[in-house]
């Protein structure tokens, strides 16, 4: 069995792992683990269920989908989600805002969102920092 390099890990028995749709779509599907309305002007978190493994020089970036923007008028609170590889074992959560002017219904396993793996790079003149992370979602910068 070869090494675990980058994927998804169930955090909650109900959850759906990501997926792409097609041979050659770049972004894993993110399902709702769990239903919610989210009303016009609203912001809700909307749980997975689901954690994202990685290389240290990679990071998860989080999109909301965008049938959903065009059709809904959702977005992304922060408009583009970060998911660092220190995250590893925190559920990975989307902010998703009701831009539109009808409530709108997320279901249980509605696709909501897509994450794309990529690589970074570092500065000249970074220095890492020795903190390490303690939590789970908006934990660091506390």
């Amino acid at each position: 069995m070869a090494p675990k390099v980058r994927g998804f890990e169930k955090l909650a028995r109900e959850a759906i792992l990501p997926s792409r749709a097609t041979p050659f779509s770049a972004g894993y599907d993110f399902y709702a683990c769990g239903s919610v309305t989210i009303e016009p002007g609203q912001t809700v978190a909307i749980t997975t269920g689901i954690t994202a493994y990685m290389p240290g020089d990679e990071v998860l970036l989080l999109f909301i989908r965008s049938g959903l923007a065009w059709k809904l008028g959702l977005t992304l609170q922060n408009a583009v989600g970060v998911v660092d590889s220190d995250y590893y074992g925190n559920e990975i959560i989307f902010l998703v805002r009701n831009e539109g002017n009808s409530p709108v219904r997320i279901e249980h396993r509605d696709r909501i969102g897509q994450g794309i793996f990529t690589k970074y790079l570092l500065a000249d003149n970074d220095r890492p920092p020795e903190v390490k992370r303690t939590g789970g979602f908006g934990s660091t910068g506390r």
